[in-house]
């Protein structure tokens, strides 16, 4: 467990190249896409269900939200991400091959690279989710559209809502073979329900994760390809408990320093 003196390093001085707090009359389509890998599903089942106010972007899983895909039945998500990446339509080409079951692509996705890092720093201000059965979760995954092994993630946060103490935290290999699987669980030092800032750093040097600026995670690793952001609320198990279930998203800060 890391020693909570230690500390992260301060923001770069210069200003962030995302930055955003969800001030607009409507999300921005020039850093997000609201929907959840579209290309291995269909859109009414990947769209995000999202608000827009004063306190930022609160996702919703709302109770006649469909699963994601038939196949995940019951798993339901709402998400934001910096990009999309897939192949043809029937190749299973695309970001994030997570599923052992034969991911296809469903849907004609263009490749946008709004925000693809290959080293960086990302600040996510966030209130996490108490509603029963949710997970929410804020991860960098690679695009594999370089090429296919480019599939690793930095697993910034996932906190389920069962236990809003702890985190899991870490590196997930994926597809990549120069990774190894290195995720561990961290407590959280701050009331996880409410605002709260998580950092993720990573680079030649490796990664590290942190919240409230005290890190809770190092690695000599990290993916040195572009990287998608994404920040998503699951409902994991089947409908129970009252509706919408939410979590909130107050400010997002990203820097490239792969330039």
């Amino acid at each position: 467990m890391p020693d909570l003196a230690d500390r992260l390093p301060e923001p770069p001085a210069r200003r962030p190249d995302l930055d955003d707090d969800f001030a607009g009359p409507r999300l921005r389509d020039d850093l997000w896409i609201d929907h959840y890998l579209p290309q291995w599903t269909t859109p009414d089942r990947s769209a995000a269900r999202y608000d827009l106010g004063d306190r930022g972007l609160r996702l919703r899983i709302d109770e006649d939200q469909r699963d994601w895909r038939p196949e995940d039945a019951p798993l339901r998500v709402s998400n934001i991400q910096t990009g999309t990446f897939a192949g043809p339509l029937g190749s299973g080409q695309g970001t994030h091959r997570h599923r052992p079951d034969g991911l296809v692509v469903r849907t004609a996705t263009p490749a946008r690279l709004l925000w693809a890092p290959a080293a960086g720093r990302v600040d996510v201000t966030v209130s996490a989710s108490a509603d029963k059965g949710c997970m929410f979760a804020v991860w960098l995954v690679g695009t594999e559209h370089l090429d296919a092994r480019d599939s690793g993630e930095v697993c910034v946060f996932e906190i389920e809502a069962a236990d809003l103490t702890t985190a899991r935290c870490g590196i997930k290999a994926h597809h990549d073979d120069r990774l190894r699987q290195e995720m561990t669980e961290v407590t959280i030092p701050v009331d996880a329900a409410r605002p709260h800032t998580w950092t993720a750093i990573w680079g030649p040097d490796g990664t590290v994760i942190g919240c409230e600026g005290v890190e809770l995670f190092r690695s000599a690793q990290a993916p040195l390809y572009p990287q998608f952001l994404l920040i998503d609320l699951w409902e994991l198990g089947g409908r129970t408990g009252k509706y919408p279930k939410t979590a909130w998203i107050h400010r997002v800060r990203g820097w490239d320093n792969s330039r």
